[in-house]
Parts: structure tokens; sequence; C-alpha cells
């Protein structure tokens, strides 16, 4: 269906549930109101290491992991996947789809000997076809979309390319937000904002501007905009020590365009964003 009845039905207690699935290393959510019917995550496209902004993505960041599918359940609305890292590192996944949100809940747990080297990890949300250009990033101006994502600057929605928009980096183009409490050593070695965000949502309007796509996670690692029309909230692990045990949860929003709303919704899931005041 159409994105005029997705607006008035998202988020109103009337659509059908978002439903998911598993297809080799993607995350598909699918909805009959989406934008070209489904939106694809990396899912999960790498674990990295500490160190990584100026560094080699291949021989330095990247920590190689094999993922399982665990189970989903008959209606596509539950499921499960475990990951094991090459450093023993084992990270369960629970992915809840809502009538306009997913949910995910983790828990990463480190039985090996010695302190874990995974610190954040990358869920690579594809956002071509939501924003209404090419889903094939290999084709035309990767950069297309740009106008149509946000994230935000002193309290405001901005629209990309924000104010003072880096463009050195080891890689390029791309571009990243660190928040205040992660070393600005340990992000993505794409050109890093000088500017901070103000809070963990990162996002972006559908072509015809009816509905928004966003996300955040707890903790989080850095917000970032990439290579192959995606967005990214990036997870942080820290480097788990032996023995320990870590909650990790996030969300997708899939919702009518009301800016208000979305924050008010987005606060009341992270409400640890803003008290402790992440991006601030």
């Amino acid at each position: 269906m159409g994105c005029i009845l997705a607006a008035s039905w998202a988020g109103q207690g009337t659509a059908a549930p978002l439903r998911l699935a598993r297809e080799s290393h993607w995350l598909v959510i699918r909805g009959e109101w989406i934008p070209a019917g489904e939106i694809r995550i990396n899912y999960l496209e790498a674990y990295c290491r500490a160190n990584s902004t100026d560094a080699d993505w291949v021989k330095h960041t990247v920590i190689r992991h094999t993922n399982k599918l665990v189970s989903i359940d008959p209606e596509g609305t539950i499921l499960r996947l475990h990951d094991s890292l090459a450093d023993g590192l084992t990270v369960d996944h629970v992915i809840t789809a809502g009538e306009d949100e997913v949910d995910f809940r983790l828990t990463a747990r480190n039985p090996t000997g010695r302190r874990s080297e995974a610190h954040w990890a990358q869920p690579c949300v594809r956002l071509g076809a939501f924003t209404g250009f090419n889903s094939d990033h290999s084709q035309g101006d990767i950069n297309d979309y740009l106008p149509k994502c946000f994230i935000f600057l002193e309290g405001k929605l901005e629209r990309m390319p924000t104010r003072d928009w880096a463009r050195q980096a080891r890689y390029i183009p791309g571009q990243v937000w660190c928040p205040r409490n992660v070393p600005r050593t340990d992000v993505n070695p794409r050109p890093l904002s000088k500017l901070v965000p103000s809070n963990g949502l990162i996002g972006c309007y559908s072509g015809d501007e009816k509905l928004i796509f966003a996300t955040a996670w707890e903790p989080y690692q850095e917000l970032f905009q990439g290579v192959a029309r995606c967005l990214h909230s990036d997870f942080r692990l820290g480097g788990l020590e032996t023995g320990q045990t870590k909650q990790i949860r996030g969300k997708i929003y899939i919702v009518s365009n009301d800016v208000p709303a979305l924050i008010k919704r987005y606060e009341r899931d992270f409400p640890e964003h803003v008290q402790n005041g992440k991006g601030l």
C-alpha cells in the first residue's frame, strides 16, 4: 500500500505488524506501507577493535565473526541470532518486530580467559529506496540521499550535509559523529565531524517525506553516514573483561513524520541519553 495510507496507519494501532526475515547476512524488515516494501540491514557488518579512527579497516579494525540463525517464529515477528567472534566473545540477539518499530535486545558474554578486543559493532541500514533513490549503492551519486538524512545538533534537527562537514580521513567519503563519552580515536575511519551530537538518534525522511526512519542504541559508539546510502547508530561493547556479560539494546522506528512525537518516544525508550547527557 502507498505511503499516504502508511502515514495514517503507522503508530495508530491499526497497522499490521512489521515482519522480519533473515537472508544470508541481511536482516530484512518488511511492511506493506514501507517504500519498496522493505528495509535491508547488513546485520552485523562488523565487530570492531579500538584505535580504529586512523587504522586499516581490514588489517586492524575488523574482528572476524560467524553468525547463526537460531530461530524465527512463523509470523516473522521474533528472530533470534547467535554470533561467535574470533576472540571468543559471543553475542545473542533477540529481535522483535512491532507495529512501527523493531526492538533489539543483545547479550554479549566473554567466557574466555582474556579481555575481548571487541569495542563496537556496526548495523548498516540501507536506505536508498526508503529515501526515494537507488537501492544499489554502486549506481549514481551515492550522496544523493543526504538531504533526506538528519541528526540532532545543539538540540535541533539538522539535515545533512550538516554545517562544518568534514572531508578528510583515511577513507572518504562519509561522516562520523562521536559522542563525548567515547574516545575520538575509536570510531570509523571516515571523515570525523568536530560537531558533537545532542543525542543518539539518527534518521531520514522517506522520498515523499510522509514517513521517518530513525534508529538508536544504548550504549552507542558513534553515529555514521556511510557510502552505501546507509545510516548507522553503531553500538558500544567496550571490550568485555573475562567472565563479563553486557546487555545492549536498540530500536528502529518507522513512523509518521512527526518529529516531536519521535523525540518524545526516543527519550522514553532511552532515558539514559537524557539523564546522562550522552551527547552534551
